[in-house]
């Protein structure tokens, strides 16, 4: 399928008015259609009943490669799917994607896509430990953004647990960045964490007491007794 195909589709659910509304709340100089994320999904799951993984994963990189909005969205979506066999090339092409972050609702797309494929090979965790130490905001908060899903068990195996562990050391090292977006990040990986894993908040927050931040700490606790 052709990108230009593809986007001609999602225009048809573009809604009046909807892509100005868009392009003043993201504002990020980009085309925007006007499409809710309801109607992405829906092209989507039909694109992927059709396309293998080759084409799909081709198919993503022309739609991130139109710079528009929803085509970068629904790029994402094509992307994200438990089981993907085999996987290394969406797995590349997602990584490539991460240095032209430039918003919220577009990494965290491509993010979640990117958990999936965290979690279906964990050895990836080597690759993306070099965006901790990357000059770009967005890329340093993708760590956090990605490994959510090690926040998230209740009954992690050693090999998770160590994980998590890791993430929290990459956590502790972004104590002293003063980007909000980086201790949003930094708090909402924390508080997810606080709900399955008290205890390591509580040491962690013990360990680190004068780097936390005040809004950081109120975040982290909120679940906490």
């Amino acid at each position: 399928m052709k990108s230009e195909i593809a986007i001609e589709a999602l225009l048809q659910h573009s809604i009046e008015g909807k892509a100005l509304q868009m392009a003043a709340y993201h504002k990020i100089k980009r085309r925007y259609l006007g499409v809710p994320n309801p109607a992405i999904d829906a092209e989507v799951k039909k694109w992927r009943a059709v396309l293998d993984i080759d084409e799909r994963v081709a198919l993503a990189d022309a739609l991130w490669r139109s710079d528009i909005h929803e085509g970068r969205i629904a790029a994402a979506k094509l992307l994200t799917q438990a089981r993907i066999q085999p996987d290394q090339a969406a797995w590349d092409l997602i990584k490539s994607w991460v240095p032209d972050f430039d918003g919220e609702a577009i990494a965290d797309h491509v993010c979640t896509a990117g958990r999936k494929r965290l979690e279906a090979d964990p050895s990836r965790f080597e690759e993306i430990e070099i965006w901790t130490q990357s000059p770009d905001m967005w890329t340093r908060r993708a760590v956090l953004t990605i490994t959510q899903p090690w926040t998230k068990q209740n009954n992690p195996k050693p090999a998770d647990i160590a994980l998590r562990d890791r993430v929290l050391g990459w956590t502790a090292a972004y104590l002293p960045d003063s980007n909000r977006m980086i201790q949003n990040a930094v708090a909402g990986w924390l508080r997810d964490l606080s709900k399955h894993d008290p205890d390591r908040i509580h040491a962690f927050l013990k360990k680190h007491k004068k780097g936390v931040k005040p809004f950081v700490r109120k975040e982290a606790t909120r679940h906490l007794n």
